[in-house]
């Protein structure tokens, strides 16, 4: 069977991949039930989820046709590395300095990464994400993150 589209294939597989990959892992937590689920449960459905989706994905790369079989280009490192790194310094510094800090850090360097920064935008989108992180992290599910550095905390 012949690829018709290079990037939907490549795509399918990788979402088949990482869907059959969570939901084997979660095979190793407690399933629960529908109407008290486990921590298994969501992982599992997700995962399955993901690879009905890439499998779609899939089908679709081997049976519609495109004019040039839409291939594949050359991997935009700049970007990968810049949000790779903007998530890593937001991992280490979230316990340390708090959510009020790291989050606005996590947009503004992951912002780089796009052809189109605006500061404005990254403004009220820092603003906006830090705020709706506390409400539904710290308020809504009562997590213990820090949300001011540990220095302001008495």
């Amino acid at each position: 069977m012949k690829i018709k589209s290079q990037r939907d294939f490549v795509s399918g597989l990788m979402f088949v991949a990482v869907g059959v990959g969570f939901a084997f892992g979660a095979t190793h937590y407690q399933f629960g039930v529908s109407a008290r689920p486990g921590p298994g449960y969501f992982p599992l459905l997700l995962g399955v989820i993901l690879a009905i989706l890439g499998a779609a994905v899939l089908f679709k790369a081997l049976t519609v046709e495109t004019d040039d079989g839409e291939p594949i280009g050359a991997i935009e490192w700049k970007p990968l590395v810049t949000v790779l790194a903007a998530v890593a310094i937001f991992g280490f510094l979230l316990p340390r300095v708090g959510m009020l800090i790291s989050v606005p850090l996590l947009v503004g360097l992951s912002s780089l990464a796009g052809h189109e920064f605006r500061w404005k935008g990254v403004v009220i989108t820092a603003v906006v994400l830090t705020f709706f992180s506390w409400l539904v992290f710290v308020k809504g599910l009562g997590l213990v993150i820090p949300v001011l550095p540990a220095a302001f905390v008495s």
